[in-house]
């Protein structure tokens, strides 16, 4: 494993938590290791992938000194690999950037330009596409097309107007810190461990909403596909309803 030099703090860490995706996770590294600034760090932890992940990582890591791998010796499940991918980051903020999608070009400066002292999460809207990204499916996965900001006294709007968008764990930027003062036990097996950092209580800052696609999401290639009905009618329900702190209205 090759580290960035110990005497630089990144401002954002992009966290990718991976298993299996030899086929796909080249793809992903180049559109985010194009972008790198020496504000940025990379950190890829490996639930004890079978296949070659671990060979295609690798070639990357000899050639980019801020991108550090860490590969686990047991698979823990994907919330567990993207709270340690958190514990193992250096950044003030963690990207939980998903390992089969792709950042579109200028997403990280996008993204670092909006990462002032005030700012604790950062939601950015993604494009879908199908497999090979040849066709689009949806143009926007959060409804919105203006920016858009919440304050700490409005997690139950920020709840409602991203709930569908929030699905998807690679829009998700957050304060290190915060994350790792919250509880996330519990959420581990939920598949949508950012959704119970974020809402297991109010927020306790402030959340800028990024209109404009910052990440293109190749749709149908999610390893828990096959598991559809289980997660949609069951894990995602029972996950929102758990959230004491917000009202049960429509």
């Amino acid at each position: 494993m090759q580290a960035s030099p110990a005497s630089l703090t990144p401002k954002l860490s992009i966290c990718i938590a991976t298993f299996n995706r030899g086929k796909f996770i080249g793809e992903t590294l180049d559109s985010v290791l194009a972008q790198m600034t020496p504000e940025v760090e990379l950190v890829v932890v490996d639930g004890a992938s079978p296949d070659d992940t671990q060979e295609q990582v690798s070639a990357y890591v000899a050639r980019f000194a801020q991108l550090r791998y860490f590969r686990e010796p047991t698979n823990s499940g994907v919330d567990r690999d993207y709270d340690k991918a958190v514990g193992y980051a250096r950044g003030e903020y963690c990207w939980l950037m998903t390992d089969d999608d792709l950042l579109v070009p200028g997403a990280v400066n996008r993204v670092l330009s909006e990462l002032d002292p005030s700012v604790e999460l950062v939601l950015v809207n993604a494009e879908v596409r199908n497999l090979d990204f040849s066709r689009l499916l949806d143009p926007r996965i959060f409804q919105s097309e203006t920016d858009r900001q919440y304050g700490p006294e409005e997690s139950e709007r920020l709840l409602v107007e991203t709930m569908q968008g929030l699905s998807f764990i690679g829009s998700v930027i957050v304060k290190r810190e915060i994350w790792l003062s919250r509880v996330r036990e519990p959420y581990f097996g939920s598949l949508f461990i950012h959704v119970g950092v974020i809402f297991q209580a109010p927020w306790p800052g402030v959340v800028k909403l990024i209109a404009a696609p910052q990440v293109v999401i190749r749709y149908g290639n999610a390893m828990w596909t096959a598991r559809g009905f289980e997660i949609w009618m069951f894990k995602w329900p029972n996950l929102i309803w758990s959230f004491a702190d917000f009202s049960d209205r429509p």
